[in-house]
């Protein structure tokens, strides 16, 4: 059977992923995924292979570092909103389904911190941002009228400036893990990467 990526080494094999789009296509979202055999099937097998190749070394980090899914965040404490999603990528938010990764995320991002001129220069650039709503006299909501104090809200911009913050540096930490550990076959590439024929992503 044909090897479509290492991970440190150790082969994965293309019955992986052959097995993997078949879940998704005998799933309930089946009809929304492209043909097999097209530009972007071909597209959807080099998606599940990162998926794949993440879980790998998902799995390796976890295990070196003696994580276990005891203590994982939830996946809607890292994964909030669609935004969020946005930020870390479709590969790593999809990691994240996984109570592993979701361990590995909270080690590599424990001491991430954000500074008070940070929260301050937020609020000034978005002074609306945390303001509660307000209703007119129909009592229909209302944009705010005026922005709330710094002290009134700045544990709310913390929060949404640190989780922004850890979800940046997961990614850049996933993604030099993936540079240094898993090694594509030709026709598997990632699917973002200008060199293969089937990307149509240009600038």
């Amino acid at each position: 059977m044909s090897v479509v990526a290492t991970v440190a080494g150790m082969p994965v094999l293309v019955g992986e992923v052959d097995a993997a789009e078949a879940r998704l296509r005998g799933g309930p979202r089946a009809a929304a995924l492209p043909a097999a055999g097209t530009s972007e099937g071909r597209q959807l097998r080099r998606w599940l292979t990162q998926l794949i190749v993440t879980g790998r070394v998902v799995a390796a980090e976890a295990d070196a570092r003696g994580l276990s899914e005891r203590r994982a965040p939830g996946e809607a404490e890292l994964l909030p909103d669609a935004t969020a999603r946005l930020e870390l990528g479709s590969v790593a938010a999809a990691a994240l389904a996984d109570p592993r990764a979701r361990a590995l995320f909270a080690a590599v991002t424990a001491g991430v911190r954000v500074a008070d001129e940070e929260i301050a220069a937020y609020h000034a650039r978005n002074p609306l941002r945390f303001a509660p709503p307000c209703r007119d006299r129909h009592g229909w909501r209302a944009p705010p009228q005026a922005a709330p104090p710094l002290p009134d809200v700045r544990s709310a911009i913390a929060d949404h400036l640190q989780g922004a913050a850890r979800r940046r540096a997961f990614r850049a930490w996933l993604d030099a893990r993936r540079a240094a550990l898993v090694r594509l076959a030709p026709g598997y590439e990632h699917p973002g990467d200008p060199r293969q024929p089937d990307n149509t992503h240009r600038h």
